[in-house]
């Protein structure tokens, strides 16, 4: 896709997905601040503040998703494919991003040896390399690509497919944001 379409056609609860380090957060942060809505991580409302990403109890993620997708406008990113029917039920578009596993790969070591505050990191996380992240960029995320994007697809709202980081810039240029 080289000039995507204008963003108010994804309406005023837009989810975004995409590969782990695809740049899903920084993107939710800028098309929120630019609509004037609330950006919603899913990894913070999965994970314990002030832990090195360890899970809350399944019920109180699915109850915290429940409340953040009852708000009438908001920008949402992450998979979490267990809670797709809801969230789609309430989306009014779809931004799915893409990247190749290296750059992935990359991008997960300098967020997590040199990037401690960014937009989507779990507050007072204590990073580490994690040999189970680095598996599931490499191999389970790869695999898993053209299952998420039929189902994402198969949902017929308005959906953005941008595959390259030249596609995301030239989405940020098109859409004015920061």
């Amino acid at each position: 896709m080289l000039t995507p379409p204008p963003l108010e056609s994804l309406g005023k609860r837009i989810c975004v997905f995409g590969p782990s380090n695809s740049g899903k957060s920084t993107l939710t942060w800028a098309i929120a601040s630019k609509i004037g809505t609330t950006p919603v991580s899913l990894d913070q409302l999965r994970f314990l503040p002030n832990t090195d990403w360890q899970l809350c109890p399944d019920e109180d993620f699915a109850r915290l998703h429940d409340q953040a997708i009852a708000d009438e406008s908001w920008v949402i990113e992450g998979n979490y494919m267990t809670l797709l029917t809801t969230r789609i039920a309430r989306a009014t578009g779809i931004i799915l991003l893409g990247t190749d596993r290296w750059t992935a790969f990359g991008r997960y070591l300098r967020r997590t040896l040199f990037e401690r505050e960014r937009h989507g990191h779990l507050q007072g996380a204590h990073d580490s390399i994690k040999w189970d992240m680095i598996h599931f960029i490499l191999v389970e995320q790869p695999r898993k690509r053209q299952r998420d994007i039929g189902l994402l697809r198969a949902t017929g709202l308005p959906m953005v497919q941008l595959e390259s980081m030249r596609e995301l810039n030239a989405a940020y240029a098109t859409w004015g944001l920061g």
